[in-house]
C-alpha cells in the first residue's frame, strides 16, 4: 500500500499500529517514517484535515520510533549479519557486541560489565572524541544511533579506577623494580602535569619538586645489596593549582630497551596516611616489551573533583626524552581521555 504522504509502496508493518492520539479519528495510511518526521517538524498529526496537536515526547511517538529503529536494525542485520562494534581498552582488553543502532548506551555498558567485569559506574565510553552518555539531555536513554556509531567501528573504554573524596589530600605513587641482569638501571616513575592539552611541568628523578612543592619526587633510592630500585611521587591534591586538569603517571626504561628487563616491578597508589590500602589496582604486564607506558591519570571531572583513570597506553620515550610520551598523552586527551 502506498504511503499517503511520500507515495512509496510500503509493507503493512511500515505503518503506525495505532493512531497518534486518542482524538485522531482516521485511518493510519501515512508510513512511520513520514509520521515521525512530520510530528518532529510541526508537532501535529500529518493526516490531511486533522488538526490534532501531538507532543513529540508522547508515548505513541516514542513507540513508533522504537518500531522504526527495530526495523532499521533488522534490515542492517540482514544485509550484514556479521556487523559488530569493537570495545577496546587501552591496556589490551577487548570485546565485541552485535551492532544494533537502537541499543542504548546503558545496555552497552551492561554487556561490558558482564563480559569484562567492569562496573557500569566505572566505565567511560569514547567514540570519535565524544563521551557516550547514558541519558540524553531530556532524560531519555541515549542510543548508539544518537552518536552515529557505525557498524564495525571501535568504541574506546576508559576505566575510572577511583573517585578521590574531598577529604583525601596526600597520595603516593610508589614504584619498586629489580636491577636488570646487566647491572644497575632505572625504571623511572614520572608525573607530567597539564592544563587541558598543554604541558605545564614534569616531576621526575632530576626535577624533583613541582608546582611549589605540591608534587614531590623521591629521586633514585637504590639498594645495591638487594638489587632493588625505588621511586615515590607524593602529591598534595589540595595544593595543586586550579588550572592543572591532568596529572599523568608514566613508567619508562632508562637504558634498557624495554620494561621486561626489570625483574619483579610493583606499583601501588595509596593515601600517605594509609600505605597498606591500595587505592586502585592496575597492571602493566602487557607493557613488558614497550619502552614506556602511561599507567594512569589523576584528572579533574566536570565537577572539579579528582578521579583516577586507568590507561595502560604503550609509548616510546623515557625520562631522558619526553617528546614521544608527550605526544602519546596529548593523543589520549584529544580522544576524550
Amino acid at each position: 500500500m502506498p504511503c499517503l504522504k511520500c507515495g512509496i509502496d510500503k509493507l503493512s508493518n511500515e505503518f503506525p499500529p495505532a493512531a497518534l492520539s486518542e482524538d485522531c479519528d482516521h485511518p493510519t495510511i501515512i508510513c512511520l517514517r513520514c509520521t515521525i518526521s512530520h510530528v518532529k517538524n510541526t508537532s501535529s498529526c500529518p493526516y490531511p484535515g486533522c488538526s490534532q496537536k501531538v507532543d513529540v515526547d508522547s508515548e505513541n511517538v516514542h513507540w513508533f520510533e522504537a518500531i522504526l529503529d527495530l526495523m532499521t536494525f533488522m534490515i542492517l542485520h540482514l544485509l550484514d549479519s556479521s556487523a559488530t562494534v569493537n570495545i577496546t581498552v587501552l591496556n589490551g582488553e577487548s570485546m565485541q557486541i552485535v551492532y544494533n543502532p537502537a541499543m542504548t548506551i546503558n545496555e552497552v555498558k551492561r554487556q561490558i560489565q558482564i563480559k569484562l567485569s567492569h562496573d557500569i559506574n566505572k566505565q567511560k565510553l569514547l567514540y570519535k572524541d565524544k563521551e557516550l552518555q547514558i541519558y540524553k539531555p531530556g532524560g531519555e536513554y541515549a542510543r548508539l544511533s544518537d552518536y552515529q556509531v557505525k557498524p564495525n567501528s571501535t568504541i574506546y573504554l576508559v576505566i575510572i579506577l577511583y573517585s578521590i573524596p574531598d577529604t583525601l589530600n596526600d597520595v603516593v605513587f610508589d614504584l619498586f623494580w629489580g636491577y636488570p641482569v646487566s647491572g644497575v638501571d632505572y625504571l623511572d616513575a614520572s608525573c607530567l602535569l597539564l592544563n587541558r592539552n598543554s604541558f605545564v611541568s614534569v616531576v621526575d628523578w632530576s626535577q624533583r619538586h613541582g608546582l611549589q612543592g605540591s608534587v614531590h619526587h623521591s629521586g633514585d633510592v637504590m639498594n645495591d645489596a638487594a638489587r632493588i630500585g625505588h621511586h615515590t611521587i607524593n602529591v598534595k591534591l589540595k595544593s595543586i593549582p586550579a588550572d592543572i586538569t591532568h596529572m599523568f603517571f608514566t613508567l619508562s626504561a632508562w637504558n634498557s630497551p624495554n620494561i621486561a628487563r626489570y625483574p619483579n616491578p610493583s606499583l601501588k597508589f595509596y593515601e600517605a596516611a594509609n600505605p597498606n590500602k591500595n587505592l586502585c589496582k592496575t597492571t602493566f604486564n602487557h607493557a613488558r616489551n614497550s619502552q614506556a607506558v602511561v599507567m594512569c591519570s589523576v584528572s579533574r571531572n566536570q565537577r572539579g573533583c579528582w578521579e583516577i583513570y586507568e590507561s595502560g597506553q604503550l609509548s616510546a620515550g623515557n625520562a631522558n626524552k619526553y617528546n614521544p610520551l608527550k605526544k602519546t598523552i596529548q593523543s589520549l586527551i584529544s580522544q576524550g581521555y
